[in-house]
């Protein structure tokens, strides 16, 4: 079926990001599994070519694409080379950027945003503590008052960019007596004292990203790095996520498409009792249902870029899309990898890297249990 969302400039745009993984990141694939971790090289050359700034404004260095269906094209084919390039990038160009153009004074915009479109400053968001996920209202690292500053202290983990950050929006509590509502985001620039990095995590999959747990010990930060307005941390967060998870449902669902479609390929030709393997009806049946399910998904998530691109999407049909993407993306991936045999269980195939890579998709961004939670309480329930 023909996507009718994207016009000619998002299908050119799509072309250049294609010609730029094949030229920059393709031979290096390996590389950055073994590095766990993309090199600074990686994003200099993808801020050179403006995919970095899709939500920055032109003065700040960036494109200021105002369509938000150009990041959905850089997401998607981010996510066809693996999904662990599409997650890296996104914190840094998808989630992080609009915190730092929409929340920041014009001072903090000068300071940050020309490195962000430049891949100068890498960009994460330090949101998930050792003691909670999904529990944002439950943060325990603290920001306390001291004379003309603050006195930041505690911990996060799992966060994406983690290790190799310069800049890190960072949630603490600032009035524990108001509870959700004494949440206030930081600036915490990584060269500061007082700041440190665990080791880069060693995860299930998604081995290219630098996923790390981060320390603030005493680490001294000004009214100058608040980002946006002090105690209204956490409703600039519940403003910011349904962009965050409508980007988890477009990369997901990428991802999820690309390997059918070489698990496709390969069942074709693959042979079993000297018949393709695709040809036997119980996998014929198989991957039918599994290509309308992916289309079907695809025309719920294309009608979500549309309304985010018109600023009318609903934080409830954010949470749908990404919890159903998810669970599509798991699904479609395990059945890829049967398809596969014994070669879906070899790391050096792609279906069973994309198989590891899939699975955390149903806990960050609010578990998936958490997104249908709140579907439920918008129903009433």
């Amino acid at each position: 079926m023909k996507r009718s969302i994207y016009d000619e400039d998002h299908e050119a745009f799509r072309a250049s990001v294609r010609e730029f993984l094949e030229r920059s990141v393709l031979p290096h694939v390996e590389q950055h599994a073994r590095d766990k971790a993309l090199p600074r090289e990686f994003w200099l050359e993808a801020g050179k070519q403006g995919f970095l700034g899709l939500e920055i404004p032109e003065e700040y260095g960036g494109v200021a694409a105002g369509d938000y269906r150009f990041n959905a094209v850089l997401l998607e084919e981010l996510n066809k080379v693996n999904a662990a390039l599409g997650s890296c990038v996104g914190i840094h160009a998808d989630i992080v950027a609009p915190y730092l153009v929409e929340l920041t004074t014009p001072a903090q915009r000068e300071r940050w945003l020309p490195g962000v479109a430049s891949g100068e400053i890498l960009a994460a968001i330090g949101m998930t503590e050792p003691s909670g996920g999904s529990d944002l209202a439950a943060l325990k690292t603290t920001a306390v008052r001291d004379g003309d500053g603050w006195v930041l202290n505690g911990s996060k983990t799992f966060i994406t960019n983690g290790y190799s950050a310069d800049l890190v929006v960072v949630a603490a509590r600032t009035s524990p007596e108001k509870k959700a509502r004494g949440i206030t985001l930081f600036g915490v620039e990584t060269k500061a004292e007082g700041f440190s990095r665990g080791r880069k995590l060693d995860k299930v999959g998604q081995d290219e990203s630098d996923t790390a747990e981060l320390f603030f010990e005493n680490l001294r930060v000004s009214d100058d790095d608040i980002v946006g307005e002090l105690d209204n941390g956490f409703i600039h967060m519940m403003q910011n996520l349904p962009q965050e998870r409508l980007g988890c449902a477009i990369s997901n669902l990428a991802h999820a498409k690309q390997i059918l479609l070489e698990t496709l390929d390969y069942v074709k030709e693959r042979k079993a009792f000297g018949a393709p393997v695709g040809s036997f009806q119980h996998n014929k049946f198989l991957l039918a249902e599994l290509v309308t399910q992916v289309d079907v998904t695809q025309a719920y998530v294309d009608e979500c870029v549309v309304a985010h691109a018109a600023g009318e999407l609903t934080p409830i049909d954010a949470a749908k899309a990404k919890w159903w993407t998810s669970q599509v993306q798991n699904e479609v991936l395990d059945h890829c990898v049967q398809l596969h045999g014994g070669y879906g269980f070899m790391n050096e195939y792609r279906v069973a890297r994309a198989w590891r890579d899939a699975r955390v998709s149903k806990i960050w961004a609010g578990s998936n249990e958490i997104m249908k939670e709140l579907i439920g309480r918008d129903l009433g329930l």
